[in-house]
C-alpha cells in the first residue's frame, strides 16, 4: 500500500475512533443527571442522590477500565472483537432505558441497586469504551501512536454534554423523550463500536499478532502507587466540593455541576497535546489555594459573599486538580509500555476517591471532613512531588496534619451545641443560642434554619421561623372555620407547625429523613406539646400520601424544600392531582416556597391553572425579636371562600412569564431560576 493510501487509511481510522470515543462519552455523562434526576423522587430530593450516583459511575467506571486492561492484554484481537461484540448485543436487552422498579432498603444500597437495574451493562461498555479504542488506535498502527489526545477528547465531550444537559436538554424534552433519545444514541453507538472491533479483529490478523496491543513491561510499584493516590485525591476534592457547597453554602440547582466540570476541564487541559500544568507556577498557586480553603472552612461565610465563597472553593478545586491531574500526565508511561494499566489506576483512585466521599465520609464524620481530608492528601502529594520532600520528612509531615484534622473536627463551641448528626440526607446541626427569657434552640441543615423554639416554657408554644402568625401556614392552620380539623404536613423539622393544632385536630408530619425525626421528638416540644393528635412518618411524603384514603384532609401543608433545594416531585400535576383527591371539599393546600434562588410561584401557578383552582401569594416580613423569619408561600384551593379570608394578607403577583406545566415526566428548574 502506497503511503498515500496508508496515510488516508490512517485518518479514516483516527475520524473512527475519534467518533467513538466523543459520542460514548457524551452517552456516559448525558445519562448521569437522567437518571439521578428520575430517582430523586423516591429518596427526597436529597444532594445525597447525586453523590450516590456519582459513586456508582466511578466504581463501574472502575470496573469497564479494569475490562479494557484484561481484554487487550490477555486476548488477540479477534478474541477482542468477538467478545465486545457479544457484549454490546447483549446489552442492548437493557433498553430501552428506564428506571427500574426495585430499590428499597438504606439509601445507598437502594440507588446502587436502582442503577444497576437500570442501565448497568450499558454504562459498563461506555466506561471501557475511551480505553479500549485507544489501545486499539495505538495498535494499529507500526510503533504505536499517541492515543492522549483521544482522553482530552473523551473528556471534552463529556463535558460539552454535561453542560449541555440543563440548557439543551432538560428544559425541552421530557423525561420519556430523553431516555429514548439516549436509547436511540446508544444503539448508534453500539453499532460503531461492533464495526471497530471488528476493524481491530481484521488488522490484528493481517499484523499478524497473537496478543493485546500493548504489551507493557513492569510498571514500578511506586509509580502505579503514585498513580492512584493523585487520581483518588482529585476524585476526592471534586466531590468533597460539591457536597460542601451543595450542603453547606447553597443547595443551589446544578451546583453540583460546577465542581464536575471543573473537574473535567482539568484533564482536559492536562492530557491535550501540549498540556497547561506548569509545575513553577503550581509551586506558587497551590499554598495560595491551600490557605484560601483554610480560612473559609475555619470562618466559613466570613466576609464574602456567596459568589465570592462558590468562586473561592472554585479556585481551590480547579488548582488542585490541575495539579493532580497535570502530574498524572507528567507521569503517563508510552502507548506501548501501559497505557491500560495507567488508565486502569486513574479508575482505581477515582473510584476509591467516591467510595470515601459517598460511603466512609458519612458513616464515619458527623460534619463535610472530606474535603479538609482532601485537602491534606494535596498538600503532601505536593510536598513529594512538587517541592522535593524527602519521605521520611513526608511522613512526619503526615502525622501532625492528621493529628490537627481529628483535632479539629472533634472541635465544637463551648455550651451550644445540643446534637449534631450525619447521614445521607446531610448534616443536622442543634443548638441553643440567648440567655433569659430570649434563650431559643435552633435546628440547621447545614445552613438553612428548620426551626426555632424558645427554651422557656411559658414560650416553647410560640410559632417561629417561617411559620409565624402572619405566615401563610399560620393563617391557614389558625383559622377556626374547622373544627377538628385533619392536616397533612409533608417536612417535619423542628415540629413547629404542630404549634397552631387545637384539642380535637389531628396533625400528620411526613418526613424522610430519620435524623429530623427523632430530633423533633428529642429536642424540641413542639410535637409533645401540641393540643392535637400528632403522628410521624418516616417516609417520603409524596409516596406516602398517595396510600391516603380519598378525602383524608382539611389542609396540606407542603415544607419539605430543605437547604432551598427542590424536591421537584412535590410540584407536578400528578402530586397536585393527589393532594386535591386527598382534600375535601373547599379543603387548603398551602407551600412553601421561600427560596434564595428559584421564582416557585409561577409553577405553582400553573400547576393551580391546569386543575382549574386559584392561588394567592403571601409574603410575611420578618421580625427578629420574636425569632420569626421572612417567607413566602403560595396558598391554592378549589374554593373561593376559603381564599377570600386570606384576602388582606395576600400581595398582588407582578406580571411573570408564564411557567411551562411540570409533570412527572417534565420539570425546568433552569427556567425559574431568580
Amino acid at each position: 500500500m502506497n503511503s498515500a493510501a496508508t496515510g488516508a487509511v490512517g485518518r479514516g481510522t483516527t475520524a473512527l475512533h475519534a467518533t467513538i470515543i466523543a459520542g460514548g462519552s457524551a452517552l456516559l455523562f448525558l445519562v448521569q443527571p437522567m437518571l439521578a434526576k428520575a430517582m430523586l423522587p423516591r429518596f427526597g430530593g436529597s444532594a445525597g442522590v447525586w453523590i450516590t450516583s456519582m459513586l456508582f459511575f466511578q466504581v463501574v467506571l472502575l470496573a469497564g477500565y479494569l475490562y479494557a486492561y484484561c481484554v487487550t492484554r490477555y486476548l488477540g484481537p479477534g478474541a477482542q472483537a468477538g467478545l465486545h461484540g457479544a457484549l454490546l448485543l447483549l446489552s442492548l436487552a437493557q433498553l430501552p432505558l428506564r428506571v427500574a422498579s426495585s430499590g428499597t432498603g438504606h439509601p445507598v444500597g437502594a440507588i446502587l441497586l436502582l442503577l444497576t437495574m437500570s442501565v448497568g451493562l450499558p454504562y459498563f461498555l461506555l466506561a471501557a469504551n475511551s480505553p479500549l479504542q485507544q489501545s486499539w488506535y495505538a495498535g494499529a498502527g507500526p510503533g504505536g501512536r499517541f492515543p492522549y489526545r483521544l482522553f482530552a477528547l473523551s473528556n471534552a465531550a463529556s463535558l460539552g454534554a454535561l453542560l449541555a444537559y440543563p440548557v439543551l436538554i432538560e428544559p425541552f424534552f421530557s423525561q420519556r423523550q430523553q431516555f429514548a433519545w439516549w436509547s436511540g444514541g446508544y444503539v448508534v453507538f453500539a453499532v460503531g463500536c461492533g464495526i471497530s472491533a471488528v476493524r481491530r479483529g481484521w488488522a490484528g490478523r493481517q499484523q499478524g499478532q497473537a496478543g493485546g496491543a500493548s504489551r507493557a513491561g513492569a510498571v514500578a510499584t511506586s509509580a502505579a502507587v503514585l498513580w492512584v493516590a493523585l487520581a483518588a485525591c482529585g476524585s476526592t476534592l471534586w466531590l468533597a466540593v460539591a457536597n460542601y457547597l451543595s450542603q453547606e453554602v447553597a443547595a443551589i440547582p446544578f451546583l453540583w455541576l460546577l465542581p464536575l466540570s471543573l473537574y473535567l476541564l482539568s484533564f482536559i487541559l492536562c492530557f491535550e497535546g501540549h498540556g497547561w500544568y506548569r509545575p513553577r507556577l503550581f509551586r506558587w498557586l497551590l499554598p495560595l489555594a491551600w490557605a484560601a480553603v483554610g480560612y473559609r472552612l475555619a470562618w466559613p461565610g466570613n466576609g464574602g459573599s456567596l459568589e465570592a465563597e462558590i468562586l473561592v472553593f472554585s479556585a481551590v478545586l480547579f488548582v488542585c486538580a490541575m495539579f493532580c491531574h497535570g502530574e498524572l500526565a507528567r507521569g503517563k508511561p508510552e502507548p506501548r509500555q501501559g497505557l491500560e494499566f495507567f488508565y486502569l489506576m486513574i479508575a482505581l483512585g477515582g473510584a476509591l476517591g467516591a467510595v470515601f466521599v459517598g460511603v466512609v465520609a458519612p458513616n464515619c464524620f458527623s460534619t463535610f471532613l472530606e474535603l479538609p481530608v482532601g485537602i491534606v492528601a494535596s498538600v503532601l502529594l505536593a510536598l513529594r512531588l512538587t517541592y522535593g520532600y524527602t519521605w521520611r520528612r513526608l511522613l512526619r509531615t503526615a502525622v501532625i496534619a492528621t493529628v490537627a484534622l481529628v483535632v479539629t473536627g472533634r472541635v465544637r463551641p463551648t455550651g451550644q451545641d445540643v446534637a449534631h448528626a450525619r447521614n445521607f440526607y446531610g448534616v443536622l446541626q442543634v443548638s441553643d443560642t440567648g440567655e433569659g427569657e430570649n434563650a431559643v434552640r435552633t435546628e440547621f441543615s447545614g445552613r438553612t434554619l428548620h426551626g426555632i423554639e424558645y427554651l422557656a416554657p411559658d414560650r416553647s408554644r410560640l410559632a417561629t421561623a417561617f411559620y409565624g402568625p402572619e405566615s401563610g401556614a399560620g393563617l391557614v392552620l389558625a383559622s377556626a372555620r374547622i373544627p377538628h380539623s385533619r392536616v397533612a404536613i409533608v417536612g417535619l423539622g423542628a415540629g413547629t407547625l404542630a404549634a397552631y393544632g387545637r384539642a380535637g385536630d389531628r396533625y400528620r408530619f411526613y418526613d424522610i429523613n430519620p435524623a429530623v425525626t427523632e430530633s423533633a421528638r428529642r429536642d424540641f416540644r413542639y410535637l409533645a406539646e401540641s393540643a392535637a393528635a400528632t403522628d410521624v412518618i418516616l417516609s417520603d411524603g409524596r409516596l406516602a400520601l398517595e396510600r391516603e384514603p380519598a378525602g383524608s384532609f382539611d389542609a396540606i401543608v407542603l415544607d419539605a424544600f430543605a437547604d432551598d433545594s427542590v424536591p421537584v416531585h412535590l410540584l407536578t400535576k400528578e402530586a397536585f392531582e393527589t393532594y386535591f383527591r386527598l382534600l375535601q371539599v373547599g379543603g387548603v393546600l398551602a407551600i412553601h416556597i421561600t427560596n434564595r434562588y428559584l421564582d416557585l410561584f409561577p409553577v405553582v401557578a400553573a400547576l393551580a391553572g391546569a386543575l382549574h383552582k386559584e392561588v394567592v401569594l403571601i409574603h410575611s416580613p420578618g421580625d427578629p425579636e420574636r425569632h420569626i423569619e421572612a417567607a413566602d408561600w403560595a396558598v391554592v384551593s378549589g374554593n373561593h371562600e376559603s381564599l377570600r379570608e386570606l384576602a388582606p394578607y395576600t400581595l398582588p403577583v407582578a406580571p411573570r412569564r408564564p411557567a411551562r406545566v411540570w409533570t412527572d415526566e417534565y420539570s425546568d428548574l433552569l427556567g425559574v431560576l431568580k
